[in-house]
């Protein structure tokens, strides 16, 4: 959604205070899995990741190999699992704002900056980041893409906030050319997009699923495909929703059915709100989980790795569950985090505010 929604109101409230499934049918257990029914909070390993522009999206690729991107044309990458991060700007991209970021390798990275315009672009490395090619930049002026998933290195999704009643949504089948199939995907209500907050308001599965949040309209909806895009079908979720700053902000699927969704808000960030909710069919049908213990609007949230373990995160606060969200605990002292990620049921990270990262490690 466009920086007057995402980071103009996200920015007043900060002042006023894991590799993708094997097949699309695999239905992991709906209770909690052994480990984490005795599972202690996790261990919590500040980080430096060498820059302190703000940092929105994070992509793990292993438990050595993590990327993450931000404000000022910034990328860090760590090798390592994060005892050392190398910072660095895409060339002639400091006035961009990279809000999601996907890794396949310590050499192979997209980048997609959010923006109205041109602002909009995607960018991709084969060499670690020494050299990067622009794929695509985005002619409409008054479209703003927010975020993008894979389903592969060579396979993905780029969505954008709805013009004249179209979602003008892109897609990759080779890794460096994009079409538009905004013809494809339902009529968009007035007003309604996606927050580029975290790189999450779109999600794949699989070799062909994929579901996109939105809000800003009368009803917070999913958009859901089950053929890799070229059928899609709407669906009405249950959380905060019905003004331009509120909906569905941050979507995971588990498997090809299971699934939680966070959102809120963003004007109300004091606020205790219906801020989850959860699916067991693939998306068509929501049912309300347990708010956050955080107050305001979640931005980014993400599965443990292979469990039902759920971490979220937010300017207000972070949380975790062990449960998919039917009860969650602090993350104390974790403010000012947008985006989590993991690359095993062990280890994730957050990334947020000033170039912060921390470790959670279970």
């Amino acid at each position: 959604m466009r920086n007057r929604h995402v980071v103009q109101i996200a920015g007043s409230a900060l002042a006023l205070s894991f590799a993708f499934g094997c097949t699309d049918s695999a239905t992991p257990p709906t209770s909690p899995a052994p480990d984490l029914q005795s599972l202690a909070a996790p261990t919590l390993t500040v980080q430096q990741s060498g820059t302190t522009n703000r940092l929105q999206a994070v992509s793990p690729v292993s438990e050595r190999v993590v990327w993450a991107s931000g404000t000022g044309g910034t990328y860090t990458i760590t090798t390592d699992g994060g005892q050392t991060w190398h910072a660095a700007q895409v060339p002639a991209a400091h006035d961009l704002e990279f809000r999601d970021v996907q890794a396949f390798s310590d050499r192979v990275a997209y980048l997609m900056s959010a923006g109205p315009g041109n602002d909009s672009r995607i960018y991709f490395t084969s060499d670690g980041g020494q050299h990067w090619s622009l794929q695509f930049i985005n002619q409409d002026p008054n479209a703003f893409y927010d975020c993008f998933d894979f389903w592969g290195p060579n396979r993905g999704l780029t969505t954008s906030d709805a013009v004249n009643g179209v979602f003008p949504v892109i897609k990759t089948d080779d890794g460096a050319h994009w079409t538009n199939i905004g013809a494809n995907l339902p009529v968009a209500q007035p007003g309604e997009a996606s927050f580029a907050a975290s790189g999450t308001c779109i999600a794949t599965q699989g070799s062909k699923n994929a579901w996109i949040g939105t809000g800003g309209g009368a009803m917070a909806r999913v958009l859901a495909t089950t053929d890799a895009g070229r059928t899609w079908n709407a669906y009405d979720t249950p959380i905060v929703q019905g003004t331009p700053s509120s909906g569905v902000v941050s979507v995971a699927f588990r498997d090809a059915l299971h699934g939680i969704l966070g959102g809120g808000e963003l004007a109300t960030p004091e606020a205790h709100l219906e801020n989850t909710a959860r699916s067991s069919d693939g998306g068509k049908t929501w049912t309300l989980a347990t708010p956050t213990p955080f107050t305001g609007s979640i931005y980014g949230l993400a599965y443990i790795k292979g469990t039902v373990g759920v971490v979220a995160t937010g300017p207000r606060g972070s949380a975790w569950s062990s449960d998919e969200g039917n009860t969650w605990m602090t993350l104390t002292g974790l403010k000012d985090y947008w985006a989590v990620s993991f690359a095993s049921a062990r280890s994730g990270w957050l990334v947020g505010v000033g170039g912060r990262i921390v470790k959670l490690s279970f």
